[in-house]
């Protein structure tokens, strides 16, 4: 059994340090659960100068990446640099050189992973990913591994932090949207630059690769239709709890007559549901096999520790397989590439369910009976109606439908938002029932 196992990290970042730190503050952990050291053999990073306050070598600090993966004592590539170049060259020539992959890069995983999957098949080697869904909650091993002899119903995550603390601050807080957001960043919850996160794009690679791993099917993320917050108002917090709701931002994979269901957007949860107790920077996934049933995974979805915690993870579980010599044989994704399904993504306008609509208008007689009749028109009928504000302007309608279509409810907001008394664009969340 080899006893020495060199890791090389390139990225000395927030999840970088936190990974080394780790791997040096349990080095001796480690070794007595599985019988070999985990060797910090190189650190590759631009920026060679700034003390991140952790004890290493200087001779093991190099700001080129490639002479890292071209190293000998490197057995496991750590890339934590992010983004899609070069990060998507370094794991591919790593590959090449016969080494094994970890990242946390869930925006490349999302939209190039495919052809990284592939260069590892092709060079009998493999790419680990723990920590780019969910930090530090190990719900990606869960699905591929503990949960491998379901079949999957569905899948509902809350998994932007960011977004998560907005909505909660507003539904605690009684805060608007820009008062949480603002509240966020000056926590550091929220980058200065919080676009990925309010706009859902960073739920949707997360989802994008969750469904994959647990349907089989290759997730194209342009087909991914995206939702973000911004539009939520106080206004809609409110009805949400009167109606018994709380809105988070979902991430939703769902397997309907073989196809994939998937979206992220703001939606309603039943308030007695356990998704809707997740508050604040957490992250929560609730996953439906038909033999195992629910499942909740819960904990800190990003940071230095948790999300360290993940990559360390899978260096563990490879480095098992290296210190016996053995194969690490586990797909990346769950299932051999050549077993994804041929099946497509269903497309959004599919999508059947109820609807909360949200209107601002102005107050003046008619308006709710012309409204009313738009949507009988396009066969969606009323499951309540609430009108409040009488005498202000904009007066807001609230209604929620009977189950639909998204084309109905899509159809019908096109007409009806182009009406003269109608102020701005309709609100339309999707009320989830698929939360057994």
């Amino acid at each position: 059994m080899k006893e020495h196992i060199g890791v090389g990290v390139i990225g000395f970042g927030t999840v970088g340090v936190g990974t080394v730190k780790i791997l040096l503050e349990n080095r001796d952990l480690i070794h007595r659960r599985t019988g070999f050291y985990l060797d910090v053999a190189r650190v590759a990073d631009i920026d060679l100068e700034t003390d991140r306050g952790i004890p290493l070598d200087a001779s093991v600090m190099t700001d080129d990446a490639r002479a890292l993966i071209a190293d000998p004592a490197v057995d496991i590539v750590v890339e934590l640099i992010g983004g899609y170049e070069p990060a998507a060259t370094f794991i591919r020539e790593a590959l090449e050189h016969g080494k094994y992959v970890v990242t946390a890069n869930k925006a490349l995983l999302a939209t190039r992973g495919w052809e990284l999957f592939e260069a590892a098949e092709k060079n009998n080697t493999s790419i680990a990913f723990e920590a780019s869904v969910g930090g530090g909650i190990p719900v990606l091993r869960s699905v591929r591994e503990g949960l491998c002899a379901n079949r999957f119903r569905s899948i509902h995550g809350i998994l932007n932090g960011t977004a998560n603390y907005i909505l909660s601050r507003m539904d605690a807080a009684g805060m608007d949207f820009e008062g949480a957001l603002k509240e966020a960043q000056q926590k550091g919850y929220a980058e200065a630059d919080p676009t990925f996160d309010i706009e859902g794009i960073d739920a949707a690679h997360k989802i994008a690769i969750l469904s994959s791993m647990a349907f089989g099917v290759r997730v194209p993320f342009d087909a991914i239709p995206i939702k973000g917050i911004k539009e939520i108002s106080q206004l809609d917090i409110l009805h949400a709890r009167e109606l018994g709701f709380v809105i988070k931002l979902l991430a939703t994979g769902v397997w309907r007559e073989n196809e994939l269901e998937i979206r992220v957007a703001p939606a309603m949860i039943p308030q007695s549901h356990m998704l809707a107790k997740v508050n604040g920077v957490y992250n929560a996934v609730h996953v439906i096999g038909d033999f195992v049933g629910s499942t909740l995974y819960y904990g800190k979805g990003a940071g230095m520790n948790p999300t360290g915690s993940a990559v360390v993870s899978d260096i563990v579980a490879i480095a098992r397989q290296v210190a016996k010599e053995s194969t690490y044989d586990v797909p990346p994704l769950g299932y051999p590439l050549k077993a994804f399904r041929e099946t497509g993504i269903r497309d959004a306008s599919k999508v059947t369910g109820t609807y909360y609509l949200r209107m601002m208008t102005v107050d003046r007689p008619g308006v709710l009976s012309k409204i009313s009749g738009i949507l009988g028109e396009k066969k969606i009928s009323l499951a309540s109606v609430i009108q409040k504000g009488k005498g202000e302007e904009p007066v807001a309608i609230v209604m929620v439908t009977h189950e639909t279509t998204q084309k109905q409810i899509d159809e019908a907001l096109e007409v009806i938002d182009r009406l003269d008394v109608v102020m701005e664009p309709t609100l339309a969340l999707h009320i989830e029932t698929d939360l057994k």
